[in-house]
């Protein structure tokens, strides 16, 4: 892989446009005229680089990064792992993870969320990690809670967690969420209806993966997340040179 080569356009029938009326916000705040397609710059396919040192051992573990020192946050205790990867298959190593996310209640931990469940004073809903050589990574949280929001009469967003990856570059910079498996909220949100392609709908739930769960401690769900990779073209099928 090219260290500084540009990435592969983005497929805008893939994202969501930028205005979606059933998302009542996106209307006065999402540009109204034609997106522009612009050459990648060199600052857009270079980017921030994080060592290990700069991550603390708790960074990743939500349930005691916020409690008070014997507590632990409240709630169903879950694990969320997967690996990073580029459109190519290739794992992206060495790259910063970040999530934030609501409390078991539904409740955020931020001055304007005014929802009507209680703060949990151990769980603080942010956390981070850099991925291994092979591009994993893994949380160790709390599940979510659903909870209602201003859009239509009666919207919940369902149970959900936001997502930050910087991968290599800035031009490859994603800002998700992942839902969970099961969740009949998801079908039914507003937000998560503004993706046109039902596949790629699909790839922000994270599955069930009761071979990575810990008996009698916490369920795991797997969520890969694919960022956008660089164009190369392999030599004869043999990776030297890229």
């Amino acid at each position: 892989m090219t260290k500084n080569g540009e990435f592969y356009q983005r497929d805008r029938t893939w994202h969501p446009p930028a205005v979606t009326p059933d998302y009542k916000t996106s209307v006065t705040r999402s540009p109204q005229y034609s997106l522009i397609s612009l050459q990648n710059s060199v600052s857009e396919v270079t980017g921030p680089v994080f060592g290990h040192n700069d991550i603390h051992a708790l960074d990743n573990d939500l349930i005691h990064n916020y409690a008070q020192a014997g507590d632990a946050a409240i709630g169903e205790r879950i694990i969320l792992h997967g690996r990073v990867l580029d459109e190519n298959h290739r794992p992206i190593p060495n790259t910063l993870v970040e999530v934030w996310q609501a409390n078991a209640g539904g409740r955020y931990r931020h001055k304007k969320d005014t929802y009507l469940a209680p703060i949990d004073p151990n769980f603080g809903g942010c956390g981070r990690t850099l991925t291994d050589e092979s591009g994993y990574y893994f949380f160790h949280t709390i599940k979510p809670g659903a909870y209602p929001w201003r859009n239509w009469v009666n919207n919940w967003r369902p149970a959900h967690i936001h997502v930050s990856i910087f991968g290599t570059a800035f031009a490859q910079r994603l800002i998700t969420q992942c839902y969970f498996e099961g969740d009949p909220l998801i079908d039914k949100c507003p937000i998560v209806h503004t993706i046109p392609d039902a596949q790629a709908r699909a790839q922000l739930v994270a599955a069930l993966d009761m071979n990575a769960s810990v008996p009698l401690d916490s369920i795991a769900y797997k969520f890969d997340i694919v960022l956008r990779g660089r164009r190369s073209t392999l030599f004869e099928n043999r990776l030297e040179g890229n």
